[in-house]
Formats: structure tokens, sequence, C-alpha cells
């Protein structure tokens, strides 16, 4: 398929970028075409070492996971509402991207898109940032169903390319009151079923174009995408009790005119 240390560099940018604010794709993206590995099946592999990126978050929050199956008497986050949550999160944007996948693949993944995403994204934290007031939900168990829902409308954001979906539930979250910790580990959990979803959909389109002599060079990206996904996760949570999000959106800045001007189609 390609060199191992590729895998390497791209199974690292996946799981360093997916559960924070700055946009999965655009990273992948660059990358990709700096190290001439573009194509469908450099596609593909993009896609599959997005589940390294998520079993990271599985394994870093199986008790809550494992709660949506044994429901605990003193976290309503939990069993049937704690399923609940995630469907409302989920659902809006599986519906809207089920209607919207072809259009997107073929009018929002180009390099003025994407940099244009990075950029508004940018602008739409600064923004949030700005506006912060006191948050009326401190912890996941606080979380209701119109939250969720709430959630679930601005998780559609990320179906444009560069946007990330961290970014837009994480923002969105803050913007119906949440507080800014809660908002992004509510968020690391909401990816887990819609990831899921477009990542098995996608898989189901293109698997056929990998070959068994792919697997070892899947299989470095996967556990490289687990393990950068995991310590990301850890750094970033215990960054936002002192940090606002603006840094995030100042190297989205940087980012954007980087993708437009390298990324060669």
């Amino acid at each position: 398929m390609a060199p191992w240390y590729i895998a390497v560099i791209l199974g690292l940018l996946e799981g360093l970028t997916e559960f924070l604010p700055v946009s999965s794709t655009g990273h992948l993206i660059l990358a990709g075409h700096l190290l001439d590995f573009t194509g469908p099946k450099a596609d593909t592999f993009d896609i599959a070492i997005q589940l390294g990126a998520i079993l990271a978050v599985v394994v870093l929050y199986r008790d809550r996971f494992w709660g949506l199956l044994r429901p605990h008497p003193l976290r309503r986050f939990s069993g049937r509402r704690g399923i609940l949550l995630l469907f409302l999160t989920t659902l809006p944007a599986l519906v809207f991207g089920f209607l919207t996948h072809g259009l997107i693949k073929r009018y929002l993944f180009g390099p003025m898109t994407v940099a244009l995403a990075l950029f508004v994204g940018a602008l739409f934290i600064l923004a949030v940032e700005m506006r912060r007031t006191r948050p009326k939900t401190y912890a996941l168990d606080e979380i209701g169903p119109g939250l969720a829902l709430g959630i679930g409308l601005f998780q559609c954001l990320a179906l444009w390319p560069g946007f990330s979906r961290a970014g837009a539930t994480i923002m969105g979250a803050m913007i119906l009151g949440a507080e800014r910790k809660t908002a992004a580990e509510y968020s690391f959990l909401a990816a887990v079923p819609v990831m899921c979803a477009a990542v098995g959909y996608d898989l189901l389109k293109s698997w056929r174009l990998l070959d068994t002599g792919d697997l070892l060079f899947l299989g470095i990206g996967f556990a490289v995408s687990f393990i950068s996904a995991w310590a990301a996760v850890k750094t970033f949570i215990g960054m936002l009790s002192r940090f606002t999000l603006r840094p995030f959106a100042w190297y989205r800045l940087a980012l954007a005119p980087l993708v437009w001007l390298f990324w060669k189609p």
C-alpha cells in the first residue's frame, strides 16, 4: 500500500485530531497530499483508522458505556435514558447525512470548501468563547433530552468536511448551556454511535478496494490512532479546567490557508 511510516503519521494525526475541535479531515487531507498518499485506497485507509480513535473513547469511558447496558442507580446518564440521549444526539446527523451524502462528497470535498470550513469553524469557536454566560449544565448526568437533541442539530454542521464534529458538538453544547468540560465529555460519548454509523457505511462501500497485503498497514494505522486518541482525549480534558478553546481557533485559522495551498485535487 505505502511505506509503514505513512501509516504511523496518518494514524497519529487521526488520533490526535479526531476529538479535538481542529478537524481531522483537514489534517488527513493535507498530510495525504504532502506524503503523496491519495486516491480511493488512501481514502478507505483514512476511514478505517477512525475505528482506532473510536475504540480509544470506548475504552476510556467504558464505565459510562457499560452503564448504558447495566443502569447505575446514581447516574441519570445510564440505561434507557442514556441510550435515548445518545439516540437524540445521533439522529439528526444520520438523517441529514444519509440524505446529503452524495452531494457532500461531490461538492464539499475540495480545497476551498474544506479551508473555508476550517475558517468558519474557527470564528464559531471565538464567538462562543466571547459570549460565554453562566453554564446551566455542569455534569453528564444533568443533560436532558432537549439539550441532547440540540447538540445533535449542531452536529449536522460537521457534515461540512473541515468543520470538525468535535467543534460543532462542543460549541453547540456550550451555546445551549453546558459547562465546557461537560460539553467535551458528552461530545466524546456522542461521537461513538455517529462515527460507527458513518465509518461502517463508508467501509461497506469501499472495503473491496483493500486486499490482504494491506492488513499490516491498516493494523499499524489503527494501533497508532488508538494510542494517540487516548492521549489526546486525556490531555484535552485535563486542559479544559484551565484554558479556553481559543488556541484551537487560532490554530484552525493558520491551517486553513495551508489546506488551500497544498491540497491539489
